[in-house]
């Protein structure tokens, strides 16, 4: 096992490599000039040129991928055109509220997922399976931007039951100790913070796990029923085991191999999709971040966010390598 994980972390590293150099010539030839964007209405030669030469705009591609390269080395992301804040500074103070929005989506794709895709798998055919076959091609086909919008609208607005944006009240004078609004009111006992966190994050969870969850549930009915077909469980009935130890030992536990795959795909997805919920309900994270640095080509800002959710994305897939043996040791990941 710890053979795989430094092969994985050296194919990390050529990977995030060749990523850089697609990135960094990708990002310029994006239409548009950062200077001018920058500067907006106020835009001159002398204003365009400054600009252009302070941010060594003006020198050779692979003399600015170089530079690029040597700053990445040593963890510098740069900093942003638009702000002048260092990149990577700044995806520490806003990367926390992105982690919880994701983490929140991916709890609410899992827990309720894996056991509905079971629960139908094992009443295959009856309204359950229909209902969870037609709501996850439901949950796939609806955009997350018009969920989001229509979650808003109808248990915010009209009903009243969620803050309508955020990530907590404003009113409510809470302690930041980690940046995840819910773990810090637990950890310093704000009760009432931890709850006005949790009930601003139920909505963007939704939107954003509709789709990992619709997902989840449908590769858990397939592997479930593939599984169940299998002559190891036909033997295991046969042997007179309680139902109970077969869906736990024999069905559950073999079938959860793909959901697993499924997961750690998903869970990169995530940061990357929300963008748009972020949007939606006004959260400061890492997805406005994003969503004003391709409007201003801010160029050090999106070459830092690609790579960093590349690295994430990464990472979550080599837990799922290895989560391979622990829920199953006859698998061995090569």
């Amino acid at each position: 096992m710890l053979t795989l994980i430094v092969r994985r972390l050296g194919l990390l590293v050529l990977v995030l490599f060749g990523l850089s150099i697609l990135l960094f010539a990708w990002v310029r030839a994006l239409p548009g000039d950062p200077a001018r964007a920058l500067l907006g209405e106020k835009a001159t030669p002398a204003g365009i040129a400054e600009i252009t030469a302070r941010y060594g705009f003006d020198r050779p591609v692979w003399e600015q991928y170089l530079t690029y390269l040597g700053r990445l080395v040593r963890g510098d992301f740069g900093a942003s055109i638009n702000t002048g804040e260092p990149v990577l500074s700044t995806f520490a103070q806003r990367f926390p509220a992105t982690i919880e929005l994701s983490v929140a989506a991916l709890l609410l794709a899992v827990v309720v997922g894996i056991p509905l895709g079971y629960l139908a798998a094992r009443r295959r055919g009856g309204l359950l399976d229909n209902l969870a076959v037609g709501g996850s091609l439901l949950g796939v086909v609806v955009p997350v931007f018009f969920l989001a919008v229509l979650l808003k609208y109808v248990l915010s607005i009209w009903l009243g039951w969620f803050p309508t944006s955020g990530r907590q009240d404003a009113r409510i004078d809470a302690t930041h100790v980690t940046g995840f609004y819910v773990l810090d009111g637990l950890l310093t006992r704000e009760w009432d913070a931890s709850w006005d966190a949790l009930l601003h994050l139920v909505l963007p969870a939704l939107a954003l796990g509709s789709i990992p969850l619709a997902i989840i549930v449908r590769i858990t009915r397939a592997s479930v029923l593939e599984v169940l077909s299998d002559d190891h469980v036909r033997t295991a009935r046969a042997k007179g085991l309680a139902r109970g130890v077969i869906s736990r030992r024999h069905v559950l536990r073999n079938a959860l191999l793909p959901v697993s795959t499924t997961l750690g795909l998903q869970a990169g997805a995530l940061l990357s999709g929300a963008v748009l919920t972020e949007t939606v309900f006004s959260i400061n994270g890492i997805g406005s971040y994003l969503f004003d640095a391709v409007n201003q080509l801010d160029y050090p800002v999106l070459q830092g966010f690609i790579l960093f959710i590349a690295l994430v994305y990464a990472l979550v897939n080599l837990l799922v390598d290895v989560s391979y043996g622990l829920i199953d040791p006859r698998v061995r990941v090569s």
